[in-house]
């Protein structure tokens, strides 16, 4: 396992295990002076070594397995808490965005409504069309795209079927006309197109 930087909790625990692994030492020095003057036998020695040493090897292993856990926990924590900050980056914007779609509709009205035949209005007509292109470029920057599917197939994840009408031009479910167009924010809807979907004609 590569070594990583130690949170404080990781330290204190490591700081709190090493010392009851002193203890244990202790412990067992102090047994060992105690069984000093009376006879042990090689044999005995050897075995009452070799189960300390099974011991202190169980008591590593076990610490090692909690150190590997806390270390999985923190990095855990670690991805969620970026993941967290990476989504309130993306969408932080979504609230205003919401806000600014009805002032976009209502400048493409003025345009799809407007009389294109009067020359006194084409000027008015220019900078409409060129502040709704300047809207939606700014907007864009943020991750802002336009649902437009004319002619596409019918999504219902990012259209909303308004009314369906027989056709034999085109195949089934699609999107014959969009009344409303839709909206999405880093991949995320935040307004559906609404829209007219063919059927097949009887």
């Amino acid at each position: 396992m590569s070594e990583q930087t130690k949170s404080p909790e990781q330290e204190v625990e490591l700081n709190e295990e090493l010392e009851q692994m002193q203890a244990e030492v202790e412990a067992a020095v102090e047994a060992a002076d105690a069984h000093e003057g009376e006879e042990v036998s090689p044999e005995a020695e050897i075995a009452m070594l070799y189960a300390e040493l099974e011991e202190a090897k169980q008591t590593i292993a076990s610490q090692k397995d909690g150190v590997v856990r806390a270390a999985a926990d923190v990095d855990n924590m670690r991805r969620r808490a970026a993941q967290d900050v990476e989504k309130a980056h993306k969408f932080a914007l979504e609230k205003f965005a919401n806000e600014l779609l009805p002032v976009i509709d209502n400048l493409e009205r003025a345009i799809e409504f407007s009389d294109k035949e009067n020359e006194t209005l084409k000027p008015l007509l220019e900078g409409i069309d060129m502040t709704v292109k300047s809207f939606n470029d700014a907007v864009a920057k943020f991750g802002v795209e336009i649902v437009n599917p004319q002619g596409e197939q019918f999504n219902p994840e990012f259209h909303q079927a308004m009314s369906i009408q027989p056709s034999n031009d085109v195949t089934p479910n699609t999107v014959l006309a969009v009344m409303q167009k839709g909206y999405t924010l880093n991949g995320r809807l935040l307004r559906p197109a609404m829209v007219m979907v063919s059927k097949a004609a009887e």
